[in-house]
């Protein structure tokens, strides 16, 4: 896959629509300044844009990332596939987002509980200090959550625990 290449054939086809790279950007709902990346090759769209720029541009995802039309069509059924999977990535980043944002809303809530107490001197003994100390270790431990939850090795402990439940379902 020349990045090179495919960043010329995108620029290609974006003058041949008329668009300039910030029209682009605002029917694809990203920065135009992730348009000029792409055509300078420093990056590539993610899989549902490059999906959405075949589309646009009335061409195939295999065209796209060889850089150049082919007199061949690709198989309707790949290209099939190929939406699928793009369908599959956004419903499941929409998930992770979904996760991030209850995550944050439970935190900010037991750190606002938190604070309420000790503003009105609740959290110094008692039930009301227990309450207080609660809602801080959930504070913390949502914030915690957040970032496992953020970071690469989210991914890491997902495969492993898939690898253990298939191992559980194999005996």
């Amino acid at each position: 896959m020349d990045q090179k290449k495919i960043g010329t054939f995108l620029r290609d086809l974006r003058k041949e629509k008329g668009l300039t790279q910030e029209e682009l950007a605002e029917k694809l709902y990203v920065n135009n300044r992730t348009v000029s990346r792409w055509e300078n090759a420093r990056t590539m769209p993610d899989f549902d844009v490059l999906i959405e720029l075949a589309k646009f541009y009335d061409v195939s995802v295999e065209e796209l990332l060889n850089g150049a039309k082919t007199a061949d069509d690709m198989e309707k059924q790949t290209e099939a596939n190929l939406y699928n999977i793009a369908e599959y990535t956004n419903s499941e980043k929409e998930r992770i987002t979904r996760n991030q944002h209850y995550f944050a809303w439970v935190g900010l809530s037991a750190w606002i509980v938190f604070l309420v107490l000790q503003v009105l001197g609740l959290a110094e003994e008692g039930t009301g200090e227990a309450v207080a100390s609660f809602a801080a270790g959930v504070a913390f431990g949502m914030a915690i959550l957040a970032v496992i939850y953020t970071s690469r090795y989210f991914q890491k402990f997902r495969n492993i625990k898939l690898r253990i439940l298939q191992k559980d379902q194999k005996a």
